[in-house]
């Protein structure tokens, strides 16, 4: 943190500017620049280690299919990878570049959040090193994802909310439907945090928002600017919906609700967990924050909907941010009273023991073929982000061994996305055919030629569904990674299936595809 440790808070900063009225903005500071600067250079520096994830080498295809929607995204994130793709083809570090500018731009927007609430210059500085060392942060800041584009997302639609509803201006809802809005062509997950800001406002007030016309003007806005990717949900009957469903049915790596219940406590860091629920608390209950109280009442609402309709716990995840920041406020006032040197210690030493776990744990900052399994135990992500390459040397292997005749007629049939981008990334320079997958919009992107009546099929840990589609399904080999990992990939199965029972045109759309 850049300021001195005096200035973590100022004694005065949290008081009431008059009675009834929240405490003014804090001073401008330079300390969450600095924190924020550290942030997206260690994640451009940390960028090309590993490899692509499974969803960016998805992203990089969507991008190639560019289009209003897909089935489990809007337009925005497959634009932004063409983008990258085409200025610095095959560049990871052009890939994650927006990601890790989006994750200093979090960084202070926490900050900033902080400052409405009436930090001063150490207070900021705090909020922003809570938001700089969180998991939320570190781990979409990494990778290029619908996740790090929402986060940006909500903390800038909670940035004018929590400015309305300080200053009482409501012109400021403009903001918040300029946010949510573009926020759609991502994601259609904004919309949850409006619904739940607008139930904050409906239970804590100012009710006189709900018939304010800039309310209805920010709502329009955004209307008018999710318009072409909720036409185009809408055409295809809301696939986004029946992805949720399936995932809320368990058809995914999430686990329930359980999970998500869980990942409260430990997504920022378990260090931020009594900071941010300070700020709830005070958010709720604190007479000087009572403009405020929507903001609060509006996680319990989108947490309480996610836990309720089987969402993935990381949706409420950037509000648990907006806590923090509140929590930041409150946390340098305590370390400034009293015995003040064993307070900013514990802090000292309470972020070394539980927040520097995060670089090791979310950032690629270990060899990969050295990987701990409790890395990838913690950090799903991380083993979906090693041995790609050598994926794709697996099915060449088998592939070359086929007769010439099968090799002609020959594609590859995978289960999931990420398998269809590795192929598509990797294939080419192996000689491998073409990728087909039912996973998502894959489905959507083309099925097999007609004559193609010989596939290789991966990700597939059931062959008795493969069997209803081939007369003969046999192991061909198995997935070899080169490196000692636990993930998705590794050690799978590879099946050689002959004999095409029936048309792909007849099973692709309605046996084939599959969501999650």
């Amino acid at each position: 943190m850049a300021e001195s440790v005096a200035d973590l808070h100022d004694s005065r900063r949290d008081e009431p500017a008059a009675a009834g009225a929240p405490p003014a903005p804090g001073p401008r500071s330079r300390g969450p620049w600095l924190v924020a600067g550290a942030v997206t250079v260690v994640l451009l520096l940390l960028s090309t280690r590993y490899g692509y994830h499974r969803d960016e080498l998805y992203f990089l295809l969507c991008g190639r299919h560019l289009d209003w929607g897909y089935v489990d995204q809007g337009p925005l994130v497959p634009a932004l990878a063409r983008l990258a793709d085409t200025v610095a083809p095959g560049s990871l570090l052009a890939l994650r570049t927006p990601s890790a500018l989006i994750a200093g731009g979090c960084v202070l927007l926490v900050a900033a959040i902080a400052r409405e609430f009436g930090a001063g210059r150490g207070a900021q500085t705090f909020a922003a090193f809570l938001a700089g060392t969180s998991g939320l942060v570190l781990a979409t800041g990494h990778l290029l994802s619908t996740t790090t584009v929402d986060m940006l997302v909500w903390l800038v639609a909670s940035l004018y909310a929590v400015r309305l509803l300080r200053t009482g201006d409501s012109r400021w809802a403009l903001g918040i439907g300029l946010a949510v809005g573009l926020g759609m062509l991502n994601k259609l997950l904004p919309a949850l945090l409006a619904v739940g800001l607008l139930a904050g406002v409906a239970i804590a007030g100012p009710r006189r928002l709900l018939r304010d016309r800039w309310l209805y003007a920010a709502g329009g806005l955004a209307l008018v600017l999710a318009a072409p990717t909720l036409i185009w949900q809408a055409a295809h009957g809301f696939p986004q919906l029946s992805v949720a469903a399936s995932i809320a049915d368990g058809n995914s790596s999430y686990s329930g609700r359980l999970d998500a219940l869980t990942l409260q406590f430990v997504i920022i860091s378990p260090y931020a967990v009594p900071i941010w629920i300070a700020g709830l608390v005070a958010l709720l209950r604190r007479p000087a924050w009572r403009a405020y109280r929507a903001v609060g009442l509006a996680w319990l609402v989108v947490f309480g909907v996610v836990l309720i309709a089987g969402g993935k716990g990381y949706y409420d995840a950037p509000l648990l941010l907006v806590l923090a920041a509140a929590g930041a406020v409150l946390t340098a006032a305590w370390a400034s009273r009293g015995a003040t040197v064993l307070r900013r210690g514990l802090l000292v030493v309470g972020a070394l023991l539980f927040v520097a776990p995060n670089g090791v744990l979310l950032l690629p900052t270990l060899p990969a073929d050295r990987l701990p399994g409790f890395v990838v135990d913690v950090n799903y992500d991380a083993g979906e982000t090693i041995g790609w390459p050598a994926f794709a040397d697996s099915l060449a292997a088998v592939h070359r061994a086929l007769p010439a005749e099968q090799r002609g007629r020959a594609v590859i049939l995978t289960g999931n996305y990420g398998e269809a981008g590795a192929v598509a990334r990797y294939g080419p320079a192996r000689g491998l055919p073409a990728a087909y997958s039912g996973h998502n919009s894959m489905v959507d992107f083309g099925r097999p030629p007609a004559d193609a009546d010989v596939a290789l099929a991966v990700g597939w840990d059931r062959p008795d569904q493969l069997r209803e589609w081939f007369t003969d399904v046999t192991l061909a080999g198995r997935v070899d990674q080169r490196v000692d990992i636990d993930n998705d990939e590794n050690g799978g199965p590879i099946w050689l299936c002959t004999g095409l029972r029936r048309p792909w045109a007849d099973i692709w759309e309605t046996e084939v595809r599959h969501a999650g």
